[in-house]
């Protein structure tokens, strides 16, 4: 019997059979050859299959589910597949850099054990101005952000002073893993974040400060009414370690509630921004022109959408 590989890598896809070869690719050309790559099909109707059978390497998998079921339940049933050491995740209209999952296990295998897995930065396409403003002015008055560990990441996590972008950059021991449950299937935004904290339960996760990963641009994020029913679940399920942390002075619920309301804003609504807001979003100076950079980005919006006269 073959031994088995040392990463699994689970790869979702829907409707993307002119992007999910490249992810495939990328995964094959790592420097780190024991490996298996599970695409999982989440009810395509296109040529994903062809595609993926095209490929005559047998560390790769496909398996298909026979109606949409989400990139949670995909990911879910790609875990269920692995066998490896490790799992890692890939979202099919990603790329990884061919060292990847060699400087993460690196980082691993230096470390004691209850460091169960590693991250990495990844690279996207420059934002819109206003939306590049509004970025740099949330790192510029955030405190300096914790990258790794325990407790300290999960913080940084649920203040949104590190995106992670786990989607891509995570590799995690699969017998952790096996015991957190894997996504939450309920969870249409914020599962990457949810998994990761309930992993940070169980052990430590180490950055590798370089990026490895290639993200194209972002459909952005979902429409604001999504993403609120999406924030409530996420916070309800953490609310005890939230509760601690605003005990100690950090006010998650309200910065994810200035984060709403700028998708709200984003989207040109600011009427919809008014419950988010209030004073406490007054008394924090990264908001006093992130504000105003998130209704440019809704104006222009407005103004691309408006019919010409």
């Amino acid at each position: 019997m073959a031994d088995p590989p040392k990463v699994s890598v689970v790869v979702p896809t829907y409707q993307r059979a002119a992007v999910v070869g490249g992810a495939v690719d990328s995964a094959l050309a790592q420097t780190v050859e024991e490996i298996e790559v599970i695409v999982v099909d989440d009810g395509s109707t296109d040529d994903t299959e062809a595609v993926v059978s095209a490929f005559d390497d047998p560390r790769v998998q496909y398996v298909a589910h026979d109606r949409n079921r989400g990139r949670s339940a995909a990911r879910n049933t790609g875990i269920a597949h692995a066998e490896g050491e490790y799992v890692a995740f890939l979202d099919s209209d990603d790329r990884w850099l061919p060292a990847k999952l060699e400087r993460q296990l690196s980082v691993l295998e230096e470390r004691s054990p209850e460091w169960i897995g590693a991250y990495c930065e990844f690279l996207t396409p420059p934002p819109s101005r206003p939306a590049a403003l509004a970025g740099w002015l949330s790192r510029a008055f955030a405190d300096p952000a914790v990258r790794e560990g325990g407790r300290a990441l999960a913080r940084e996590i649920l203040t949104m002073n590190v995106l992670m972008g786990p989607g891509s950059t995570l590799l995690v021991e699969r017998a952790v893993l096996a015991d957190t449950d894997g996504f939450d299937e309920e969870l249409v935004d914020h599962e990457d974040w949810d998994l990761v904290l309930r992993l940070l339960a169980e052990g430590r996760i180490a950055h590798v400060d370089d990026p490895l990963v290639v993200v194209p641009e972002s459909g952005g994020d979902p429409p604001a009414e999504v993403l609120v029913d999406a924030k409530r679940r996420f916070l309800h399920r953490h609310a005890d370690l939230i509760d601690e942390l605003e005990a100690e002075g950090t006010p998650i619920r309200a910065i994810h509630e200035v984060s709403i309301a700028g998708v709200f804003l984003r989207e040109g609504r600011p009427v919809g921004a008014l419950p988010y807001l209030g004073l406490r979003t007054l008394r924090e100076p990264r908001n006093w022109l992130r504000l105003p950079a998130w209704t440019a980005v809704g104006l222009r919006h407005h103004l691309a959408g408006r019919p010409k006269q």
